[in-house]
């Protein structure tokens, strides 16, 4: 599993090999930056909860993703998904199966806008069964082996045994997708199953846990600090497998 780490700095992507950062960060940025591979996040928890969805047309963000690739190695653009979190559910209104087919149509007008950036679809839902519907609504658009986010799991920390089910049942029916994990936190990095299903995660739970800690929750020897504390920490597998 590789790990990108977030950061609320787009300066500090020039200390990491790998890092995530939101398109919020860039609207108001004007000048180029360095770094090594990243991951442009489309913003979508705060966004979605601001605003109770995009206040922009897909043509904006695939403005910021043509304008940014020059920067480091962008490696992926996350499509504009919409989270399936009781929470947003109230926020917006709509239901599941309303946020995935949304999630699906913003992909969908993204990719004709890109032509060298690879667009990561992201798989939606709550219960597990969700995700797999999901991939059935996606169908031909998820071709074999291909990157793919898993929303909605970053609320689930506290409980890896519920990520873990939300990623077996993925597995089930497409072991070929090399999934990603938004905001997975050290709880869920403890558990070698998701350690295992995930082939890539991102998380800025460095920050939280600085701020609370009384230290400077916007430094990048902290992130730094983390990124090897999730590299070294041990594991263990699920009874479960």
């Amino acid at each position: 599993m590789r790990f990108f780490v977030g950061l609320h700095q787009v300066s500090d992507a020039r200390c990491f090999d790998a890092a995530c950062i939101s398109v919020n960060r860039l609207r108001s940025r004007k000048s180029a930056f360095a770094g090594g591979d990243w991951i442009m996040d489309s913003g979508a928890f705060s966004t979605i909860l601001t605003h109770g969805g995009y206040p922009h047309g897909v043509e904006e963000y695939a403005a910021q993703i043509n304008r940014w690739k020059v920067c480091g190695r962008l490696l992926a653009a996350v499509g504009q998904d919409y989270m399936c979190e009781p929470s947003m559910l109230r926020v917006t209104g709509l239901i599941v199966a309303d946020h995935q087919r949304l999630t699906i149509e913003r992909y969908d007008a993204l990719l004709p806008l890109i032509d060298d950036v690879y667009v990561m679809p992201v798989l939606q839902g709550y219960r597990p069964e969700e995700y797999v519907d999901h991939i059935r609504q996606y169908g031909d658009r998820l071709k074999s082996g291909m990157w793919v986010g898993v929303g909605s799991v970053c609320k689930r920390n506290g409980d890896p045994t519920a990520i873990e089910a939300v990623l077996r049942a993925i597995k089930g029916v497409r072991p070929d997708l090399r999934l990603h994990g938004f905001g997975v936190k050290v709880a869920a990095f403890s558990s070698g199953l998701i350690r295992e299903w995930l082939d890539s995660a991102d998380s800025m739970a460095w920050s939280y846990a600085a701020r609370k800690q009384g230290r400077n929750a916007n430094d990048w020897r902290e992130a730094r600090r983390f990124a090897e504390r999730i590299e070294r920490m041990p594991f263990q597998l699920s009874l479960f497998h």
